[in-house]
């Protein structure tokens, strides 16, 4: 007998009930399954990351719990949520934990289509397809990235902003929008106003460059119209962890 037969619905994918309405066919909890594990496998969710659940969220503060609660009701609400979100926080706070646990929940319970992509990767990728020798187009980087229903760009604006970069990333944010698909997209800098009081002091220092000097005006307008923004803060604690100040 094969490994991953199913003895329920002997390989069908379907199995028979009773109903008022007589017998009638559904899909086996096996076919749902594999259907999850493809969808997961296509999701290009670094090895890192791959456990990451709202389940083992580390919860530190009021800003991790409130980030928790708006991304499970985001999950809940899907599809009828027409906005995406931006959690933006110093490093080791848990906002590629949140993203990617986001991805496994609306695979795991709603079969979504997601993709996971780290910024810098994305730019890196869009400009190989440039030489001469490369295997690939752009059409081929940015297939998955506007076809997917749901994208988490990891870590934007990591990658210094130039006119190509703005003009390349507002292409693709702005694709995504015009055609309704959800964006969740992570960064480590600061969006805040001019003279608005921070309050994340010290995770965040004075005269550290903005989210809006990364990644420009435009781009940083077009966020807000389709993004909820998620600030969450305290210390790095990846780092704390390797230095042995915290215990789980």
């Amino acid at each position: 007998m094969e490994k991953n037969f199913c003895s329920v619905c002997r390989g069908t994918g379907w199995i028979l009930e009773k109903s008022d309405k007589g017998i009638i066919a559904k899909r086996c909890k096996c076919y749902h399954d594999k259907k999850s594990q493809i969808l997961f496998e296509q999701a290009n969710i670094p090895k890192r990351y791959k456990n990451c659940s709202f389940k083992n969220f580390e919860i530190h503060n009021d800003s991790h719990q409130h980030a928790l609660k708006i991304a499970k009701q985001f999950v809940k609400n899907y599809p009828v949520q027409d906005v995406g979100l931006l959690f933006i926080g110093p490093c080791g706070v848990g906002k590629t934990h949140l993203a990617v646990a986001f991805i496994h929940e609306l695979i795991h319970k709603k079969s979504v289509p997601s993709y996971f992509c780290d910024f810098r990767e994305l730019i890196r990728s869009i400009q190989s397809t440039f030489t001469p020798d490369s295997s690939l187009t752009e059409s081929d980087v940015l297939g998955p990235i506007f076809q997917k229903d749901v994208l988490v760009l990891d870590e934007l604006g990591a990658k210094r902003t130039t006119a190509w970069v703005e003009e390349t990333v507002f292409y693709i944010i702005n694709n995504r929008y015009n055609n309704k698909k959800l964006t969740i997209l992570t960064s480590n800098y600061l969006d805040h106003e001019e003279d608005e009081e921070d309050t994340r002091e010290p995770y965040f220092k004075k005269g550290e460059e903005s989210l809006v000097d990364r990644i420009g005006i435009r781009l940083r307008s077009r966020l807000y119209e389709m993004c909820k923004i998620v600030n969450m803060w305290g210390k790095d604690y990846r780092k704390e962890i390797k230095q042995g100040s915290y215990r789980f």
